[in-house]
């Protein structure tokens, strides 16, 4: 009884791993013989017929295909981002490394023209045409300016390498969307030069507000000295003999509204000491 059960066992078993195994097959089938591709958001489709590109272009959705014959492959038409950083030399011949980052995306219209002229991937265009784009573009430019140029007119130089990478990308399908110097890297002796040229120009500058400040500081004396000047001048040509008088009348009614009402006493060596206050009485 116990063999027979454990027999059942065994055949139950394998019957299920027949399915599982049918069911993978078939799967399997399915998923190579499907006749239905499917292009996602953000993406275009090429359809190859034996690995030979047809020229249509396919749009987000549902698509028939020949099973086996035909294969959808799919372009990301997305906004992509990347960085890079090379060597150049300067117009003055300094040694300038640029670190850069871009934000590109494949134009849909073109996206069967970079399948067959570059590859199956954004990523093979991006180092196929971008990466070689934007060195080149990086070191013309940078040809263009000298290492001081390149920190004073930063601006400048951003947007020369920026119209000179979008023209060779265009060449390929590829569209230029933002364009972005992280960084100029020179060498130490130039960069302590230029710290020294900045400390010299800020002590300067520094020179120039002192000497200004001197220089209102006195402007401010000589106008007060001359104000007081003419004071004085303003008041001599005002003293006349009426305002001396005035003045010697002030003076002697001050000194009598101080005095005591007590008469000074005279003594000397010929004449004998009188007490004046005792005469009075």
């Amino acid at each position: 009884m116990s063999i027979f059960n454990r027999n059942e066992v065994n055949f139950s078993g394998n019957s299920w791993l027949k399915k599982g195994l049918i069911l993978a097959a078939a799967a399997l089938v399915i998923s190579v013989l499907a006749p239905v591709a499917v292009v996602p958001a953000g993406s275009r489709g090429v359809m190859t017929t034996f690995g030979h590109a047809r020229d249509a272009l396919y749009e987000p959705g549902l698509h028939f295909r020949w099973p086996i014959a035909q294969t959808m492959h799919l372009m990301n038409v997305q906004i992509q981002n990347g960085e890079g950083e090379g060597d150049a030399a300067s117009k003055d011949l300094q040694s300038v490394h640029t670190k850069v980052a871009i934000n590109y995306h494949l134009q849909p219209q073109f996206a069967v023209e970079a399948f067959k002229n570059v590859g199956p991937s954004v990523s093979i265009l991006a180092e196929r045409i971008i990466l070689p784009a934007t060195h080149e573009s990086v070191k013309a430019v940078t040809a263009r300016f000298t290492a001081e140029e390149l920190i004073t007119r930063r601006t400048e130089v951003r947007d020369a390498i920026s119209v000179l990478l979008k023209e060779k990308m265009s060449r390929h399908g590829l569209m230029l969307d933002e364009f972005n110097l992280i960084n100029f890297a020179f060498s130490k002796s130039f960069a302590d030069a230029i710290e020294n040229k900045v400390k010299a120009e800020q002590q300067k500058q520094q020179a120039e507000r002192d000497l200004q400040r001197l220089q209102v500081e006195a402007q401010q004396k000589v106008v007060g000295a001359k104000a007081e000047a003419e004071s004085l001048a303003l008041q001599r040509m005002q003293i006349t003999p009426e305002l001396l008088a005035l003045r010697r009348i002030e003076n002697e009614r001050a000194a009598i509204s101080k005095w005591d009402g007590k008469l000074p006493q005279v003594s000397g060596n010929a004449t004998p000491f009188i007490n004046l206050d005792r005469a009075v009485k």
